[in-house]
């Protein structure tokens, strides 16, 4: 049995580790953890950029990857707390944008300002204790290669927006986008699509 089998199978073990890794009623690791542990887990691509001011809320249970001259902007919030996150190379995640895992961003992708992506959904069916407190669920989140994705947008859990599509701002992704489309709307719906005969972006 591997070491962190061993942790997960001894519930009282597992409490100890969780404490010494998050404060309790928080959702963010303890300094220690930030500076010190994550080094040992997490891969920071060849001149990537974490602004001062933005926010990684990472725990070295999970995986995060930051690919080469990628950049996350300030306050800007990443989390892996119930997910993995990896985003590729040459990527950039906009002012004060939320990332919670299981989320893929592709390379060269960018977000614009204020935007969630978040594979992360709260229980709430139990009405005999609030949402907070119940079971999370999650579902992974893919965004491809060449995506632009504009400000005040959210994208929800399981959705995939294929390559090289722009979403606009102000939409709201609860299903997938295919490659090559531009989809705006409350929720995102496809408003146009390149055709490669034509060589035009075209009205769906």
């Amino acid at each position: 049995m591997s070491f962190v089998s061993s942790i997960k199978s001894n519930p009282r073990l597992k409490k100890l580790v969780h404490w010494m890794l998050i404060p309790p009623g928080q959702s963010r690791p303890r300094l220690w953890v930030r500076l010190i542990l994550n080094r040992f887990f997490h891969h920071r691509g060849k001149n990537s950029v974490v602004r001062f001011n933005a926010r990684m809320d990472l725990f070295p249970f999970n995986k995060f990857s930051l690919g080469a001259k990628s950049i996350v902007e300030d306050f800007a919030v990443i989390n892996n707390g119930v997910g993995d996150v990896f985003i590729g190379e040459g990527s950039g995640v906009g002012i004060s944008t939320v990332i919670i895992g299981p989320v893929k961003i592709g390379n060269f992708s960018m977000t614009a300002q204020h935007v969630v992506i978040s594979g992360l959904n709260h229980g709430y069916q139990d009405v005999s204790m609030p949402p907070r407190h119940q079971k999370v669920t999650t579902q992974q989140i893919t965004i491809d290669d060449n995506v632009w994705i504009g400000a005040n947008c959210v994208v929800t859990a399981g959705v995939t927006i294929g390559k090289h599509s722009v979403i606009g701002a102000g939409s709201v992704v609860t299903r997938d986008i295919p490659p090559y489309s531009v989809a705006v709307g409350n929720p995102a719906k496809v408003i146009k699509q390149y055709n490669f005969t034509t060589q035009l972006w075209e009205k769906a």
